[in-house]
C-alpha cells in the first residue's frame, strides 16, 4: 500500500514538472556586466577578509599569506580597472535614477529631497 502511494505521488510530480509550461515561467532577470564586476569585487574583498582571519590564526604561514594576498590584490585592480572603464558614457555603466528617486531603494517622490523617506540615506548631491 505504501509502495502503491509513493508511486503514485512520483508519477504526480512528474507530470507537473513536465507539465510546466513556458509562458509560466517568469521572465530571467537581466544582468549587467557591472554587476557581474560588483559581485566580483564584493567576493574578493570577502576573500580577502577571510585571508587575514586565518592568517591571525595560525592556519597559513606568513608567505602563504603574502602571496595569496598579492594575488587576490591584484585581481581586485583589474576589476576595480574595469569598473572604472565603464564609467559614466559606457555602454556598461547603468542608468542614472530620475531626480526624485532615490538611487540606493528606488523610492520615488513628488519633490527632490535631501534624504531618502523610505531609506533614510541621503539622495543625490544636486538634490535641493
Amino acid at each position: 500500500m505504501i509502495t502503491f502511494t509513493a508511486a503514485i505521488l512520483l508519477v504526480g510530480v512528474i507530470v507537473y514538472t513536465l507539465g510546466v509550461r513556458a509562458q509560466d515561467l517568469p521572465e530571467p532577470e537581466l544582468v549587467s556586466p557591472t554587476r557581474r564586476l560588483e559581485d566580483r569585487k564584493a567576493t574578493i574583498y570577502e576573500n580577502l577578509r577571510d585571508l587575514q582571519f586565518e592568517y591571525r590564526v595560525g592556519k597559513l604561514s606568513d608567505q602563504d599569506y603574502q602571496q595569496t594576498k598579492l594575488d587576490l590584490q591584484r585581481e581586485l585592480a583589474r576589476v576595480l580597472a574595469e569598473i572604472e572603464s565603464a564609467g559614466p558614457g559606457s555602454k556598461f555603466a547603468p542608468a542614472a535614477p530620475a531626480p526624485n528617486t532615490c538611487p540606493h531603494c528606488g523610492a520615488k517622490f513628488p519633490k527632490p529631497m535631501k534624504f531618502c523617506g523610505e531609506c533614510g540615506k541621503p539622495m543625490l548631491a544636486g538634490a535641493k
